[in-house]
């Protein structure tokens, strides 16, 4: 086999290599967008998980996804304030969610988030 034909074997084994790579890069992106988007559609259904049983299970709430969410747009050249980001993460701006669907906090709610190590 000549030169030519082996460097264009490997150029080409080269180009498949990427081409699989990029591919599974793109799925991967794919599959967690589509991940978040259940995550959030989940947490605008399940209007009953408070905030702050979140924090105190999970070490995240809805606000901490919106200020990841406004982040990661910034990140990728995107105008988003928080505000905005909330009212994606909550589905309805913020203040009209607390208003229909926070309840009071409870002593025991506030103790365990006061108690958990940073």
């Amino acid at each position: 086999m000549s030169n030519v034909h082996a460097c264009y074997r490997v150029s080409a084994r080269i180009i498949l290599i990427l081409k699989d790579y990029l591919m599974t890069m793109t799925n991967q992106t794919e599959i967690e967008a589509a991940a978040f988007r259940q995550l959030i559609k989940h947490l605008q259904e399940h209007t009953e998980v408070q905030n702050i049983d979140l924090m105190n299970l999970a070490g995240f709430c809805r606000n901490c996804l919106a200020k990841w969410f406004a982040a990661a747009a910034t990140e990728q050249g995107l105008t988003m304030d928080y505000e905005q980001a909330r009212e994606h993460i909550y589905g309805m701006p913020y203040q009209d969610w607390k208003n229909q669907y926070q309840k009071e906090t409870s002593t025991e709610a506030l103790t365990q988030f006061d108690n958990k190590p940073s």
